[in-house]
């Protein structure tokens, strides 16, 4: 469980963790990488005869610490069955979500779609509240209660509120990554996306604004400087 796919590269390969494991292990990438990547770093740990699991994961630095991790897996289903014990252990939510690598980093590419402009959304609402003169606070209040609700609406909205950034429970970065992951495979795909391309330079203005390694909630700032 790393950052991103050159880390698990470095690790596997340059690192000789791969090599060093026995011909029977199974080796689970829990990072959040682009689909392609993850079929190659499968093809070359399958190649040198161990099994392969692709296993992004969301929850956070919270979902890890309580063990409730949302896991969604991609591998032949003996593989699947042997790894599951394990991936139990650190999440509450394991998913099967097809055979062959690549499938669960795709579905965590479009997970990532949706967390990324629901952050900017909420961002985009409180500040435009406190555009028109009102308490963000009330706002988040009476919103979190009704059709506009959404979690991370309620749980990032908490902290745009309370302007707690320092305490990175998922950095601003990470979205950084995640959302130019969102445009890689879009373009490769030929699907529009407009919505997270708008967010995605969102976040990368907060990078550049040296908001990087504060909670993505932060990202709130960048629209209030922008008033």
């Amino acid at each position: 469980m790393v950052v991103n796919a050159a880390q698990a590269e470095a690790v596997l390969f340059e690192g000789g963790a791969l090599a060093a494991l026995p011909k029977n292990s199974i080796v689970v990438l829990m990072a959040t990488c682009p689909p392609r990547a993850v079929e190659l770093i499968a093809a070359r740990v399958v190649e040198a005869g161990r099994s392969f699991v692709d296993a992004p994961v969301s929850g956070g630095v919270v979902g890890a610490r309580a063990a409730t991790l949302s896991i969604i897996t991609a591998a032949p289903r003996v593989t699947f069955a042997a790894v599951r014990p394990v991936l139990e252990a650190v999440g509450d939510k394991v998913f099967h979500v097809g055979e062959r690598p690549g499938q669960g980093a795709m579905i965590k590419t479009v997970n990532q779609l949706l967390c990324g402009v629901h952050i900017a959304a909420a961002a985009e609402a409180l500040a435009f509240a406190e555009a028109l003169g009102l308490a963000a606070a009330d706002c988040w209040q009476v919103l979190r209660e009704g059709a506009a609700a959404s979690f991370m609406f309620d749980d990032r909205g908490a902290r745009m509120v309370a302007g707690e950034f320092r305490e990175a429970r998922s950095a601003l970065d990470i979205f950084v990554k995640d959302m130019g992951l969102v445009g890689a495979a879009a373009d490769r795909a030929g699907a529009p996306v407009p919505l997270a391309e708008a967010a995605r330079r969102l976040y990368e203005r907060g990078h550049d604004q040296g908001m990087g390694r504060l909670d993505d909630s932060a990202l709130i700032e960048v629209l209030r400087q922008g008033r």
